[in-house]
């Protein structure tokens, strides 16, 4: 019933069960595949689309600090409903304000509603289970998870072009009434027990973040994880939202496919995310983040000499490294945070940095588009993913040795 092999109580069973509805139900954003397009229709220019997408990222990085303070202080679960909450008011927005105003309030509501739960979803799993003692499991439930998240998309985004063309705003109206499911999922999430608010006054509250950075100084480690997720967010993000439509384009693939095409993409990394303890435990979680990040940088570069065909192969190769990544980079950051008391905001902190270098990317990537230079974007990508990968391996080994050193020295 949970995807695994391994026993567990009742409780934890429908706390797994509920989590899995909410990242489903939360997750099913239906437009992805044609907001691109469907912008363009109506009127929109290559400029102000990709600008949105940066004022977007910029917007998640400067509420992603308030509201992981939010979820340590008042409780996870109250952040996973608030998000899935904005989420409903997010997508009911382009039905009624189909222009660049309605668009950006669209996406910054999304970022607000994305920046709530990003946290707070995997620091609730991680302290519901390890409150259980079932803390070993969190690395096969996470990626469980993620990959029912993308199983509605796959039977969805086939047929989403055709939706359009019967309804244009209908994409936006499922995925309002989808998270409006999740809602309800989040409010019947269990409470992690033996948690208590913290007691305090706001300025304690502010105080936390004073805390949070000072954990991140103290662990190298931790800050060199988060920025090794960086590289592997960013490739994932800007290739699966934003350059997918482009890039297919450029191969001369009709829109028609471009459902089908991204439903095959999910396929394969909805399988690969459920199995994320396969390579893990070969090499190690850290090589494996890295080895994963490395093989989708090379897969986007191969795409520019590539047909269409041979590129939608790229593109699943990519997907299934996608999938496998995910929840591997989740569980290292959890076991490396020292203090549980701040789980939420250093998870966040770990999304502000992503979402900043995409925020500059997008920038960058709208100016390659506007002058006809996708090629270039994508093989720089790819070159500079591959060193900078390179050169973090290095400090990550030296900081791996002085932490062993330092622990045959203590008595």
């Amino acid at each position: 019933m949970l995807g695994l092999r391994v026993p567990a109580t009742p409780e934890v069973a429908r706390a797994v069960r509920l989590t899995y509805g909410f990242q489903f139900f939360f997750g099913l954003l239906l437009w992805i595949p044609i907001f691109y397009e469907y912008q363009k229709q109506l009127g929109l220019s290559d400029a102000e689309i990709f600008g949105i997408q940066s004022i977007y990222y910029i917007a998640f990085c400067l509420m992603e600090i308030p509201t992981g303070m939010v979820a340590d202080r008042f409780d996870y679960r109250t952040s996973l409903w608030l998000g899935a909450s904005v989420l409903v008011v997010a997508n009911t927005v382009p039905v009624f304000a189909g222009n660049y105003t309605g668009f950006l309030i669209h996406f910054l509501l999304i970022a607000l509603a994305r920046s709530l739960i990003s946290g707070a979803q995997s620091a609730y799993l991680y302290e519901y289970l390890n409150a259980h003692n079932a803390g070993h499991l969190y690395l096969k439930v996470e990626g469980v998870g993620r990959s029912y998240s993308l199983v509605g998309k796959i039977v969805y985004w086939p047929v989403i072009s055709l939706l359009m063309q019967w309804n244009m705003p209908s994409p936006y109206w499922l995925t309002a009434i989808n998270a409006a499911i999740a809602v309800v999922l989040a409010l019947k999430l269990p409470p992690i027990p033996g948690w208590e608010r913290p007691a305090g006054k706001t300025s304690e509250l502010l105080a936390g973040v004073g805390g949070a950075f000072g954990a991140l100084r103290k662990s190298r480690w931790l800050l060199l994880l988060m920025i090794q997720g960086i590289a592997m967010f960013t490739l994932v993000r800007i290739l699966q939202v934003n350059l997918f439509q482009p890039v297919l384009e450029s191969k001369h693939v009709s829109v028609n496919w471009y459902g089908s095409v991204l439903a095959a993409m999910t396929i394969f990394e909805a399988v690969a995310a459920a199995r994320p303890l396969w390579l893990s435990k070969k090499i190690g979680p850290a090589k494996s983040v890295f080895l994963l990040t490395v093989v989708m940088a090379l897969s986007i570069g191969f795409v520019v000499p590539s047909g269409g065909v041979v590129t939608i192969v790229l593109l699943c190769l990519f997907s299934v490294t996608a999938g496998m990544s995910f929840p591997i980079q989740k569980k290292l950051l959890n076991d490396a945070i020292p203090d549980s008391r701040y789980r939420a905001t250093l998870l966040s902190m770990e999304s502000i940095m992503d979402r900043a270098v995409c925020a500059v990317v997008a920038v960058a990537l709208g100016a390659y588009l506007a002058g006809g230079r996708l090629n270039e974007f994508l093989v720089l990508s790819s070159a500079v993913t591959v060193i900078l990968m390179a050169l973090l391996a290095g400090l990550l080994i030296a900081v791996r040795t002085t932490r062993r050193r330092r622990a045959r020295l203590v008595p």
